[in-house]
């Protein structure tokens, strides 16, 4: 009796016992698909996409970058509370001409408000012929080796949302920061010293707090690590006294045994691989970080030409010496904070005053850098987290006129590692209130910094979320016009 279609069908997919428990269809199945995983993931590896295996063991060792590099450290000068681009960089003599014309604008509701000219006067400078602000004079000696870039937008106006911006390329808390990504890529040059440091303004806590600097989502070795300029670099890394060097080790040693086990159950996890690598930093960095600055052993020729000799220059000189000293020692990425710029309300002499106290030690950092041999492999970045507004309001106006926030218009300039010095980019429009020619992202400068550096920002990526994430999110052009 012939056997039924259903019969004939049960008998084939019953499994064959010469497989064990698998049939044949899951085992060309599960084979095939096997590897193809393999393939890709030998495909992805090769490409950039995925770290190799002997990699991903230490997020720190250094790696290739995607192609040959320019510069192989980043200093960023991040000037919080946001420079007014027509009083620093970007002149604008159409506005003195308004100035004190009452305009309305919508703020929520109708507002009155006053077109505020500039109090600065504007000269040009170097070989190029750049208009700079009289607040650097300093500055203005070295507009040959600098490009600025007078035409960025970003997408947030309020402070702690445009600083996340500024430092993760995203205006919400959560997403690493510029320095993680750049450690992520690159890894770190220093056995003994942190690959990522941020320098803070001791004058007040940074604004969104150590988001800023945060790793986010990327292996927590990444983070940065905040050392205070003046006081103990960081507290708390000496021992208490009566410890010594060995018995340190051989505790180091004993928590080592004690975790290899379970990194090796679980060799993805990246956090517990981290916190045993900064066990062993932090004991490294006892010795190296105190020598690395301190700047006291500099020459008194160094120490004057950036302006340690004066109360008012010497916070702001200490932290770009100390920038210098340690991209010297092979620190990737510093980034220097300088508060004190949100001028709502008398711009003449805040900016002023700013101007004054970081002048002459960022433009020492630029010349002391390019006499050591260092600019052409440090890529330096100056810039606030969004720019200013052509306009105050009223009640400020009749006081001492100042600026409001504006995200539709910003400066940032940067020198050394493949920039083309004595370079203009872009202009706002003729009041300086939006970026009308050559107009670029936030996104842009990031992408620009990344290939300063030898990163392609859209291979650099890292998969969260479900998805492969990027500092440039869908990808930012280069800014073709300063890229030498």
């Amino acid at each position: 009796m012939a056997k039924s279609e259903f019969e004939v069908c049960s008998r084939v997919e019953r499994p064959d016992p010469r497989l064990g428990e698998m049939g044949r269809r899951d085992f060309l199945y599960g084979f095939g698909r096997g590897v193809g995983s393999l393939a890709l993931t030998s495909l992805l590896c090769r490409d950039g996409w995925l770290q190799a295996a002997e990699t991903a063991q230490d997020p720190l060792a250094p790696k290739q970058p995607h192609f040959a590099a320019k510069a192989k450290a980043c200093i960023f000068l991040f000037m919080e509370g946001a420079p007014g681009q027509m009083d620093t960089f970007d002149p604008k003599p159409a506005l003195a001409k308004y100035h004190g014309t009452p305009v309305t604008r919508v703020y929520g509701s109708l507002e009155k408000r006053i077109y505020v000219g500039s109090p600065f006067k504007f000269a040009r400078h170097g070989q190029c012929g750049m208009e700079v602000s009289e607040i650097f004079p300093h500055l203005a000696t070295c507009v040959d080796d600098i490009a600025v870039v007078r035409s960025l937008h970003t997408d947030s106006e309020a402070h702690p949302g445009a600083c996340f911006m500024m430092n993760t390329g995203v205006p919400i808390p959560g997403s690493p920061s510029v320095g993680s990504w750049v450690i992520y890529g690159l890894g770190s040059e220093s056995q003994n010293l942190p690959a990522f440091v941020v320098l803070p303004d001791q004058r007040g806590r940074i604004s969104g707090g150590a988001v800023n600097y945060s790793n986010g989502y990327l292996p927590a070795a990444t983070h940065g690590t905040l050392l205070n300029s003046v006081g103990a670099p960081i507290f708390d890394l000496q021992p208490p006294p009566g410890v010594t060097r060995e018995q340190q080790q051989a505790d180091i040693a004993l928590l080592n045994r004690l975790n290899r086990p379970y990194l090796e159950s679980d060799p993805g996890n990246e956090n517990l691989l981290a916190r045993m690598k900064n066990y062993e930093l932090a004991f490294r960095m006892q010795f190296a970080v105190p020598e690395a600055v301190d700047i006291d052993s500099e020459p008194d020729k160094i120490k004057e030409m950036y302006g340690l000799n004066d109360q008012i220059k010497e916070p702001m000189a200490r932290r770009c010496l100390m920038a210098r000293r340690l991209v010297e020692r092979g620190v990737r990425y510093v980034q220097v904070y300088c508060g004190g710029w949100d001028s709502h309300e008398n711009i003449a002499e805040e900016h002023r005053k700013r101007g004054y106290e970081t002048d002459q030690p960022v433009t020492a950092l630029l010349k002391d850098l390019k006499q050591r041999g260092m600019l052409d492999e440090t890529l330096v970045v100056w810039a606030g987290e969004f720019g200013r507004t052509a306009d105050n309001s009223m009640d400020f106006f009749r006081s001492h006129p100042g600026r409001d926030h504006n995200k539709e218009a910003m400066v940032a300039w940067m020198a050394g590692g493949g920039i083309k010095g004595g370079t203009v980019v872009g202009n706002t429009d003729e009041l300086g209130i939006k970026a009308a020619e050559n107009v670029y992202h936030l996104h842009d400068l990031h992408g620009t910094m990344l290939h300063s550096l030898g990163l392609d920002d859209m291979r650099l990526t890292y998969y969260h979320a479900g998805r492969f994430k990027r500092l440039t999110d869908l990808g930012g052009r280069l800014i073709k016009e300063i890229v030498a």
